[in-house]
């Protein structure tokens, strides 16, 4: 893991305010706005999809010593929200577009603290749950609670959506039959693909262990969008396809 991303060893009892210190982010006693939020959301510009770093992979061509210009998470949560408007329409007959493009926007905020943890890292799905879930309480208790006078129910509404497509929580009370859920979560892995088949017609490289994923997606409508973003890749090697280790990764990181 590169270091620039500050994730520790399982080993370490990882905070908040560890992160913090360790990103050089200090925050003020009293916060009363949401610009102390609004300057630690430049770190979804400037932190890098890990997966991309991790085969060599910017988006400049190969990867240079100290130069990282490959995909941000801003990058990839930015698209995402665009994908949300064009839904098919049996998608958006079944779910609320409003809430689905505050997810998308929304779902990877805690990385900016957190760092983009992938399923290589060894980094066990629950305890990557309880760093972003200790981060978006930090987010919403102690840098956006008191903005606005307190009289916001932006904040609130914020974790109640991250929860919702993190854990299908809604009100507290389980949910996992979220059709928000279901298709932002697709998206997720839908845009990944995309930037996959991208990267391998731009820069020739096979990066097979990618597609593991669309093994992942649950809604037909977003499966038949997956089977067209694969079928017209353009495989530039031959690879056995993703590892064992690879796809029991993945089955920690995304749940069989």
């Amino acid at each position: 893991m590169a270091d620039h991303q500050a994730v520790d060893s399982v080993d370490d009892v990882w905070t908040v305010d560890k992160a913090l210190v360790a990103h050089g982010i200090e925050i003020p006693e009293n916060v009363t706005s949401p610009i102390t939020f609004f300057h630690i959301l430049e770190r979804l510009k400037t932190t890098k999809r890990q997966g991309w770093l991790r085969h060599g992979i910017n988006a400049s061509g190969v990867l240079t010593a100290g130069h990282f210009s490959g995909e941000s998470i801003a990058d990839h949560m930015h698209r995402m929200g665009i994908m949300v408007l064009f839904a098919p329409p049996s998608v958006r007959a079944a779910v609320n577009l409003d809430k689905c493009l505050k997810m998308a926007l929304l779902h990877d905020v805690a990385e900016t603290i957190v760092g983009d943890i992938t399923p290589s890292d060894g980094v066990p799905r629950d305890e990557k749950s309880r760093r972003e879930a200790i981060t978006v309480d930090f987010f919403v208790d102690r840098l956006l609670g008191s903005a606005h006078g307190g009289d916001d129910a932006s904040a609130a509404e914020m974790r109640a959506v991250w929860n919702e497509f993190e854990s299908g929580t809604i009100d507290g009370v389980p949910d996992s039959a979220s059709p928000e859920r279901a298709f932002v979560q697709d998206l997720d892995k839908i845009e990944m693909l995309l930037q996959m088949s991208e990267y391998e017609r731009r820069h020739g490289v096979n990066l097979d262990e990618f597609t593991y994923s669309a093994t992942k997606i649950r809604m037909p409508e977003m499966r038949a969008w997956a089977d067209e973003i694969l079928a017209g890749r353009v495989k530039q090697t031959t690879a056995a396809g993703p590892t064992v280790a690879s796809r029991e990764q993945q089955d920690e990181y995304y749940g069989k």
